[in-house]
């Protein structure tokens, strides 16, 4: 099998990480456990603001307030994803006793949610018919 599938199939079976390595401090495992948390907070509230934008800037050019909400609504279901996935490997790295896998998504992501926050500042500036 893969890596990719099994890392895929641990998703749905976390429960098989426990196959791996030998049992970290509890606590580390809480702590990835709040950091998956905190992503899907960040994927909710970038949601929230692809449906605010869409539902409540109704006088905004049609193509602005689709292509907002469209980056916003994409950011956050690519965070719901990461925020699995980064806990997957998160917990088998410390299992085994590996080095934290780093990650290029955060700063991916802050620069997705910059782009629409200059979007938004050129709309405010200029009006909502652009």
């Amino acid at each position: 099998m893969s890596n990719f599938v099994r890392g895929l199939s641990l998703w749905f079976a976390p429960e098989r990480v426990r196959e791996e390595g030998d049992t970290p401090d509890y606590r580390f495992s809480l702590a990835n456990e709040r950091t998956f948390l905190a992503w899907l907070r960040t994927a909710l509230a970038l949601i929230g603001g692809g449906f605010a934008v869409d539902q409540f800037l109704p006088d905004l050019r049609w193509g602005w307030r689709i292509g907002l909400a469209l980056a916003l609504l994409a950011a956050g279901v690519l965070s719901s994803l990461r925020a699995v996935n980064h806990w997957v490997r998160c917990e088998r790295a410390m299992r085994r006793g590996d080095d934290l896998p780093a990650s290029r998504f955060p700063t991916l992501l802050s620069l997705a949610v910059a782009v629409v926050a200059l979007a938004m500042v050129v709309v405010v500036l200029f009006g909502w018919e652009g």
